[in-house]
């Protein structure tokens, strides 16, 4: 079959190339693509790898064109009413996504494509199939994922919330001549924490493990004005770890009026080892602890993440010695990568 069409003229291809141009279907301009190259004398072998398409694409493509104009190169289908996937539509589809079905009246704790198709029939009226419920999650952004474990705060949110203020307000209006800094304590494994990893097409890597597990202990201090980390080592995590690092932090900071650590409620940070230690250190050292369960407050548990994903996970080192030789590179490196970045800062 011969894909022959009358050549245009000049003045009706420039509308033509226009109306292209200003199209934003795909499948639409598809078909005002396979037009072009046969008005520019390609066939249909020809275009079937350019565009992606069948040759009886083509062809069938180009006698439509021919019988009924440029009107054939539109989806038919838009004059069969009000799209169902319309703004509102997907605005309510996503605030049920990020709600909970139990909220809506189900026993299921999990969303399913069906359910959302049942539970937009009730908010809505409209009936969509399974399939395109797919497509309108994919317009929303909407995603499978994990839930991030949580434990409820203990506290009122009223008392939760005047803590944290005057957290916010001691960091806005903190002297120069007083440091501030966020502190954690983190626990590094021999054997490797799982994550996931790129993979060819069907291969599952290994990781391997050495079997008998040992740790080690990071208590960390993040500077809340450089980002830079302090940290010390232990092989238990206990009190003295943590005074090990207010002792340390006492000679980073030799000449600053105040330090001030904000840290969580764990058992180590009100020991009575730390209480003595306070008092040794002249009121130089004053800690304020975070409400129960804030992770979020606490900005050196995203240092934390960041050094289980670029070395505890999925490790490959055989000994502990090895791993915290990884450890040390990722901090020290991490520390430069900061002070480069002040002071390009201050040079800018």
């Amino acid at each position: 079959m011969a894909v022959i069409l009358p050549r245009p003229g000049y003045f009706v291809k420039q509308r033509f190339l226009k109306r292209f141009r200003n199209c934003r279907q795909a499948l639409v301009r598809v078909r005002y693509l396979i037009i072009i190259n046969v008005w520019h004398g390609r066939s249909a072998r020809e275009i079937e790898p350019v565009l992606k398409v069948h040759n009886t694409t083509v062809y069938r493509v180009v006698r439509h064109f021919r019988e009924r104009g440029e009107a054939s190169l539109w989806d038919g289908r838009e004059d069969n009413g009000r799209e169902k996937l319309c703004p509102d539509y997907l605005g309510l589809l996503d605030r049920i996504v990020r709600s909970n079905p139990q909220e809506h009246g189900w026993r299921r704790p999990t969303w399913t494509r069906e359910l959302l198709v049942e539970t937009m029939v009730r908010k809505t009226g409209v009936r969509i199939h399974v399939a395109t419920m797919s497509r309108a999650l994919a317009q929303i952004r909407a995603r499978r994922a994990n839930p991030r474990p949580r434990v409820r705060c203990p506290w009122y949110p009223a008392v939760k919330t005047r803590r944290l203020n005057v957290l916010r307000r001691l960091l806005a209006s903190l002297p120069r001549r007083e440091v501030a800094v966020y502190e954690d304590e983190v626990d590094i494994h021999l054997n490797p924490k799982i994550g996931l990893d790129w993979m060819g097409r069907g291969q599952q890597k290994e990781a391997w493990t050495p079997g008998q597990n040992e740790k080690r202990y990071l208590a960390g201090a993040q500077d809340m004005r450089t980002g830079r980390i302090h940290w010390v080592e232990a092989e238990k995590k206990d009190s003295w770890l943590f005074w090990d690092l207010l002792y340390k932090l006492t000679r980073v900071y030799a000449k600053a009026r105040v330090i001030h650590v904000i840290l969580d409620n764990y058992g180590i940070h009100s020991s009575q080892i730390i209480a003595v230690a306070l008092s040794n250190f002249a009121a130089r050292v004053r800690l304020h602890f975070l409400p129960p369960y804030s992770p979020d407050e606490n900005a050196i548990e995203r240092v934390w993440q960041d050094l289980h994903a670029n070395v505890t996970r999925n490790h490959n080192c055989a000994t502990m010695t090895e791993l915290m030789r990884e450890v040390r590179y990722y901090l020290r490196k991490r520390n430069r990568r900061q002070a480069r970045f002040i002071a390009f800062g201050l040079a800018a």
